[in-house]
C-alpha cells in the first residue's frame, strides 16, 4: 500500500484510496499530508494556544482537505515551519490511527475531518480579523484527543462537540462576512459572459474577491464567479462593482471541461482544484492555501498583477457567449440567506398554517462526479408545488437553473449561499421552531444532503449535535464510518441513506 486516503466521498471502491487519490494526489501528495497532519497534531499536544501556533494549525488542517494543494514543494515547507515550532519530543504518526480498531478509527476520523472542514471556515473568518478563542481553543484539545488512547464514549463525546464547536465557527464565519460586505439581498445573477478580457475566481473567499475587484475596476476586465463563490453575487460591498458580471460555468467538477482552452485568466481562492490539464494552466493562478504545480501562486502580497495581465493578453471571447446551467437555464437567483428568509417568516407561517405550503425541504451540500448525483436533479424536479426548497453549497448547480415558481411570492427555491452558510439555513429552522412552539425535528422540514469532503463532515456534525434527525444523506455513506458507529448514528439520529426520489419522497410526505 503505497498511500492511504479515505476522507472524500469518491474514495476508491468506497474503502479508501491506496495507490492513487481518486481527486487526483499522488501518493508521494497523499504522504506528504498525512507527515503534516502529524505534525499539527503534535504542536497542539506540545505548545501552548497563541495567534502563531493556532495560525499554523489551522493553515496546516485547511491545506489537507481534498483538492486544496498538490503542491508538494509547500506542503514540505508548511510541514518543516510547523515542526520548527514544536517545543517537546512528543512523536506522532497519522497512521497509527488508521490502522487502529476500526470504531476507534471511525471515531477519530469522525473528529479529524470534522476540524479540517472546521479549520476552513475560521481561515476565512480570521482572514476578516474574526476570531473567537473558544473556537481556537477547540483546535488544540481535538487534536490532543485524537493523539491519546480515548474509550469510544469519550470519543463520541468529542466528536458531538466538533459539532457544537464548528456551529460556533460558522456564526463567526457569517458574521464576518455580513458586517464587512452586508447582508445578502435576493439577485438574479446571469450565466452569460460578455466579449472582452475577463477573469474567473472560484474557491470561497469574498475577501480575495473583494481585493481583486477593487484592483480591476479600471482595467477594463470583467469578473465572473464560479463554483462556491457564486453567492458573493449577493453581497452589497461586492456587488456595487459593475464589473461582476456574472457567474461562469457550474460545479467544481466540471472545471476541467469548462476551463478547456478558456480565453480567461483563472484565480483559484481555495478548494476545489482539480488537476489543471495542460490546455489552460498558463491561465490558473492559486492564492491562499491552495497550490498547485506549475501554476503561478499570488502570495500574502496579493499582487495580482500576473492574473490581470493574463486576461489582457488572452482577451476574452470576441462576441458575447451565451452559456446555461445543466437544465438550460441561464439566469441563477441567489441571496436568500437568514436575513432576508427571517424578514418573510411571517409569510413562510402563514402559508404553513394555511396549508399552501405543505412541506420544506434542504436539497444541498456538495457536488461530485461520481455518478448517481442527478437524484438530486430529479428529487428537486419532484417535489410538489406547495413546498419549498432551500439549498446551499455547490450541490445547488444540479437544479439551481430551475424555475420552480413560487408560493405566495416566495421563489419556491431559496439559494442560501455557500457550503458555511448551512448557518443560514439552522438559524431559520431554530426561528420557525420557536414560531410553532415545537422542535425543529417537529417541523414539516427534510434535510436531504450530498457530501463530498470535509466541510461537509463539519456540517454534518453540528447537525448532530443539535439533535436533527431523519437526515438522508448520500451519494454513499462515507467510507471512515465504521458498522458499528454506522448503527449508532442510524439508532440515536436516524440517519439514512437516499434511495430514489420517488421512494425518498413518498416516504417523507407519506
Amino acid at each position: 500500500m503505497e498511500m492511504f486516503c479515505f476522507q472524500c466521498e469518491q474514495t476508491a471502491q468506497c474503502k479508501g484510496c491506496t495507490v492513487f487519490g481518486v481527486c487526483g494526489k499522488s501518493a508521494d501528495t497523499a504522504n506528504l499530508q498525512d507527515e503534516l497532519t502529524s505534525a499539527v497534531i503534535e504542536l497542539a499536544n506540545c505548545n501552548e494556544m497563541n495567534d502563531e501556533n493556532t495560525n499554523l494549525i489551522i493553515e496546516g488542517l485547511f491545506a489537507t482537505i481534498t483538492n486544496v494543494n498538490f503542491n508538494n514543494k509547500s506542503i514540505k515547507e508548511l510541514t518543516q515551519k510547523v515542526k520548527s515550532k514544536i517545543s517537546c519530543n512528543l512523536e506522532f504518526d497519522i497512521n497509527s490511527v488508521w490502522n487502529c480498531n476500526e470504531d476507534i478509527r471511525s471515531l477519530k476520523s469522525l473528529i479529524l475531518f470534522g476540524i479540517k472542514g472546521m479549520a476552513a471556515y475560521a481561515y476565512h473568518a480570521a482572514v476578516l480579523n474574526y476570531k473567537d478563542e473558544e473556537v481556537n481553543k477547540y483546535f488544540y484539545e481535538a487534536l490532543q484527543g485524537i493523539s491519546k488512547d480515548l474509550s469510544v464514549e469519550e470519543l463520541t463525546t468529542l466528536v458531538l462537540k466538533t459539532g457544537e464547536i464548528n456551529l460556533k465557527c460558522m456564526e463567526l464565519l457569517d458574521r464576518a462576512n455580513t458586517e464587512t460586505y452586508g447582508n445578502p439581498v435576493p439577485t438574479k445573477v446571469t450565466t452569460n459572459i460578455v466579449k472582452g478580457p475577463f477573469i474567473v475566481v472560484t474557491g470561497h473567499d469574498l475577501h480575495d474577491l473583494a481585493l481583486l475587484l477593487e484592483k480591476t475596476k479600471d482595467k477594463g476586465i470583467n469578473i465572473y464567479t464560479h463554483g462556491e463563490m457564486l453567492p458573493c453575487q449577493a453581497y452589497p460591498e461586492l456587488k456595487k462593482y459593475s464589473h461582476l458580471k456574472g457567474n461562469f460555468g457550474t460545479a467544481w467538477q466540471n472545471q476541467q471541461k469548462e476551463f478547456d482552452n478558456l480565453p480567461g485568466a483563472i484565480l483559484f481562492t481555495t478548494n476545489c482544484i482539480m488537476p489543471v490539464k495542460d490546455s489552460y494552466k498558463d491561465r490558473v493562478f492559486t492564492t491562499s492555501v491552495v497550490q498547485y504545480p506549475e501554476c503561478v501562486h499570488i502570495g500574502e502580497d496579493k499582487d495580482f498583477t500576473p492574473v490581470i495581465n493574463k486576461a489582457l493578453e488572452l482577451g476574452g471571447y470576441s462576441e458575447d457567449k451565451q452559456m446555461t446551467g445543466i437544465n438550460g437555464g441561464d439566469t441563477l437567483t441567489v441571496g436568500f440567506g437568514h436575513n432576508t428568509v427571517l424578514s418573510v417568516a411571517d409569510k413562510v407561517i402563514d402559508a404553513v398554517k394555511t396549508e399552501k405550503l405543505k412541506h420544506i425541504f434542504l436539497v444541498g451540500g456538495c457536488d461530485g462526479a461520481k455518478t448517481g448525483r442527478n437524484y438530486y436533479t430529479e428529487f428537486v424536479k419532484q417535489t410538489p408545488r406547495d413546498t419549498l426548497v432551500l439549498t446551499l453549497a455547490c450541490g445547488k448547480y444540479r437544479f439551481n437553473d430551475l424555475d420552480l415558481g413560487d408560493i405566495n411570492g416566495i421563489p419556491r427555491l431559496l439559494d442560501m449561499g455557500q457550503c458555511n452558510d448551512a448557518y443560514s439555513a439552522i438559524k431559520v429552522a431554530v426561528e420557525l421552531a420557536k414560531a410553532f412552539d415545537c422542535s425543529v425535528n417537529d417541523l414539516p422540514l427534510s434535510l436531504v444532503i450530498s457530501w463530498y469532503e470535509q466541510k461537509a463532515v463539519c456540517i454534518l456534525l453540528t447537525l448532530l449535535y443539535l439533535g436533527i434527525e431523519n437526515i438522508r444523506l448520500g451519494p454513499n455513506l462515507p467510507a471512515f464510518v465504521s458498522p458499528n458507529i454506522l448503527n449508532f448514528l442510524v439508532d440515536k439520529f436516524k440517519i439514512k441513506p437516499i434511495t430514489t426520489p420517488k421512494n425518498d419522497l413518498k416516504d417523507i410526505l407519506g
